[in-house]
């Protein structure tokens, strides 16, 4: 193969050679096990490939793995076998244990190996390094105690990746390499489940969509904007707050304006009422007319100037109404006199007109007060 073999890249790099990089490290594994995935539920019968190594994973011009060396592979079991026995035979570091120990081999017997290749893949290790510390040269037995805490998943990556490699990616790889690497075969995973796996390790996570531009004119928007924009954020900012303090002003002297309308129509009120008690006679035919005259023509009048005591009541407060019980009282002695000198009927015609014009006198009058 043009680019050799795996562990060409991996293991034995030149001073000039660069190191593999973390997604290609990724298309690597996922290759090789699409391979092994292939052997075990694509070929009749299934295929033990029993040499998974990294020495036997040839590479192409794109770094597409290709699977060598079928010269230890084995015919799987068939029918209601689980295994087959053999000779142990393989390479020391990647060989299942329980093939070690039985010589019963099985497919999660080629799922431990590639646990393994996984985990050279990884951390850049071997899995069988002399030259390392006793409690280093077994890679998997030095790996094991991290596997139970995920918070040092990060001292197993290879220190030449120099930290460039997403963690959520190696956290996942991890957990995948110590899954394929139980003791127990039965508690492996499944070839193609590692496919399925690995298979979003392969590529970077698309980039996050860039975050929208604040809108300046919004009141509390944070600024996430560029240096060039920032002066004119600043600007608005400024405008803001010179435009919420010019709204303030105006509501301050909107409710100036409004305690002094109020105050000029109590005060005004108050000297209405005090004109109206010297003058009563005047305002007071069109109630003592209401008071005595039971037909149609003096009931209405009395409505329309009670209508307008009412609204004085309801403006100034209660000192109206008593203001008005004397007003009726002073009424009815006026009209009293006038019986006495005039007759009722004629009377009552001429303060029947007048208290019409007296009556829309009354309700102009409100008007104004309205106004006011």
């Amino acid at each position: 193969m043009p680019l050799g073999s795996v562990e060409d890249h991996l293991l034995d790099i030149g001073p000039d050679q660069a190191p593999l990089d973390w997604f290609a490290r990724m298309k690597i594994a996922t290759g090789a096990a699409r391979g092994l995935e292939y052997l075990h539920d694509t070929a009749n019968p299934p295929v033990i490939y029993r040499d998974l190594k990294s020495s036997n994973i040839l590479l192409d011009e794109a770094f597409n793995p290709k699977l060598s060396d079928f010269g230890l592979a084995k015919l799987g079991p068939v029918g209601d076998k689980i295994h087959v026995s053999s000779r142990v035979m393989g390479t020391y570091g990647y060989c299942a244990p329980e093939y070690a120990r039985t010589g019963q081999l099985t497919l999660k017997s080629d799922v431990y190996s590639f646990g393994v290749v996984l985990l050279e893949l990884i951390t850049g290790r071997r899995a069988i390094d002399t030259t390392r510390p006793t409690e280093e040269q077994n890679l998997v037995s030095w790996a094991q105690p991290i596997f139970k805490d995920p918070k040092r998943y990060p001292e197993l990556a290879d220190p030449l990746l120099k930290g460039s490699f997403p963690v959520r990616g190696l956290n996942q790889a991890v957990a995948v390499s110590a899954m394929c690497l139980q003791e127990e075969a039965c508690v492996r995973p499944l070839i193609a489940d590692v496919v399925a796996a690995l298979s979003f390790l392969t590529v970077p996570d698309p980039a996050p969509a860039p975050l929208p531009i604040p809108n300046p004119d919004h009141q509390g928007a944070m600024s996430a904007v560029p240096a060039d924009h920032k002066k004119s954020d600043s600007d608005s900012s400024s405008d803001d707050e010179e435009s919420h303090k010019k709204g303030r002003k105006k509501h301050e002297e909107s409710a100036e304006e409004r305690e002094r309308a109020v105050a000029e129509a109590m005060e005004w009120g108050s000297s209405s009422r005090q004109n109206n008690a010297s003058h009563g006679g005047d305002d007071g035919s069109v109630r003592s007319d209401s008071s005595e005259s039971s037909d149609g023509s003096g009931h209405g009048n009395y409505n329309i100037g009670r209508g307008h005591d009412q609204s004085d009541h309801d403006q100034f407060g209660h000192e109206r109404g008593h203001e008005s019980e004397t007003d009726h009282e002073s009424d009815r002695e006026s009209d009293r006199e006038s019986d006495r000198g005039s007759g009722h009927e004629s009377d009552r015609g001429s303060r029947h007109e007048f208290d019409h014009e007296s009556g829309h006198e009354s309700e102009s009058r409100s008007d104004d007060e309205m106004s006011d």
